[in-house]
């Protein structure tokens, strides 16, 4: 029997999930996380055959999750389910330490294809994103947006759909200071001056799709 633990601050996702992967004979859910600090301690006390990590969560983010989870379990499989596009942040997931990308558009079949591999060992990608993949550049040659770490494109993004430090705060749980920190840092990993220059790079590579 494979024992999956879920990591969504929706309850009507992980309801989804729950209903899809369950019509498997071999497959249950035996556990659900709200935030990533309740996931760790799911973690700690049971023995779990795969994690599925939703990137976007309240606190700390799904990525940092996820390294922590591979610097104390290596060897557990985390599947990342996210609504976020593969183009913006598949590659950060899976040099974490993730053994699979999933965006939530996917079919459902795909998502008990994905647990089976990455329990079996394996990762799983989709074929759009292994021809890209297949294609990439080396560093040198990457756009200057993928230097930056999850918090720092969330807070890019965010900002670039007109949200103030504020709110921006509020969204992800934290001080004003530290979102005003990382726009600090942003621009300059960026070679940016403005806000404006920021949401015209934005929009001109897609980054709010």
């Amino acid at each position: 029997m494979i024992k999956i633990l879920i990591a969504d601050d929706h309850p009507i996702v992980r309801s989804g999930l729950k209903e899809i992967v369950t019509k498997e004979r071999d497959i249950v859910v035996g556990g659900e996380a709200r935030d990533g600090q309740e996931l760790l301690d799911l973690v700690r006390k049971q023995h779990w055959d795969v994690v599925v990590l939703d990137i976007s969560m309240p606190g700390r983010s799904g990525l940092d999750v996820l390294i922590q989870l591979k610097r104390e379990y290596p060897r557990l499989p985390v599947l990342i389910l996210s609504v976020q596009s593969e183009e913006q942040y598949a590659v950060r997931a899976l040099k974490s330490g993730a053994s699979g990308y999933l965006t939530k558009q996917s079919v459902p079949g795909e998502l008990v294809k994905a647990i089976r591999r990455v329990v079996a060992g394996g990762r799983y990608i989709s074929c759009s994103l292994a021809e890209r993949l297949a294609f990439d550049l080396d560093a040198s040659g990457k756009p200057p947006h993928e230097n930056l770490s999850y918090r720092e494109l969330e807070v890019m993004r965010m900002i670039a759909s007109g949200s103030r430090i504020k709110e921006i705060a509020q969204a992800l749980f934290v001080s004003p200071k530290t979102v005003t920190t990382y726009r600090v840092r942003i621009l300059k990993k960026m070679g940016m001056k403005t806000n404006a220059d920021l949401i015209h790079y934005v929009i001109e590579h897609k980054l709010l799709d």
